[in-house]
């Protein structure tokens, strides 16, 4: 989970083949409506995000042994939305700073303009200490990451 730029799908992809789990890219799961008006630089609201994330429970919970879908989830709200259809998720937030964010999404071809990162951190609610998951600086190699992910992940199963 985080913000447009952060990683999600180059780390998610990369953590999906180290945990032998299948990889799912929330974006492709957005309605045409969805990607008209984020290219168009307007906001989703919550009544575009809330079928969405719906979508998204359903795909995970169908994923056989389980998934990694890369996610924006920004909110808590939108975490739980998710929780709802799929309880035993677990989140991954990626924190990189709104610098290198905008750094990124200026030098990459995709569906969301730069012009709505503000709208983006705005809505941004980093996860919190008694929501299942962990928090990860993405500011290396995503191989690097997603070690760190790894450990992370496994010293939370323990505690």
């Amino acid at each position: 989970m985080g913000p447009s730029g952060s990683g999600k799908s180059v780390v998610g992809a990369v953590l999906a083949e180290r945990l032998e789990l299948a990889f799912i890219d929330a974006d492709d799961l957005h309605p045409a409506e969805n990607l008209a008006k984020m290219a168009e630089g307007t906001p989703l609201d919550d009544a575009d995000r809330m079928p969405w994330l719906d979508i998204v429970a359903q795909a995970l919970v169908s994923a056989p042994g389980g998934a990694v879908v890369a996610c924006s989830a920004l909110a808590r709200r939108y975490r739980d939305r998710i929780l709802q259809g799929a309880p035993d998720a677990v989140f991954v937030e990626l924190r990189v700073s709104a610098d290198e964010l905008a750094r990124r999404m200026r030098t990459r071809q995709h569906f969301m303009p730069p012009a709505l990162l503000a709208s983006q951190l705005q809505a941004l609610e980093h996860l919190g200490e008694d929501e299942p998951g962990v928090v990860v600086e993405n500011d290396r190699a995503p191989h690097d990451v997603v070690t760190e992910i790894v450990r992370a992940l496994e010293t939370r199963r323990r505690d």
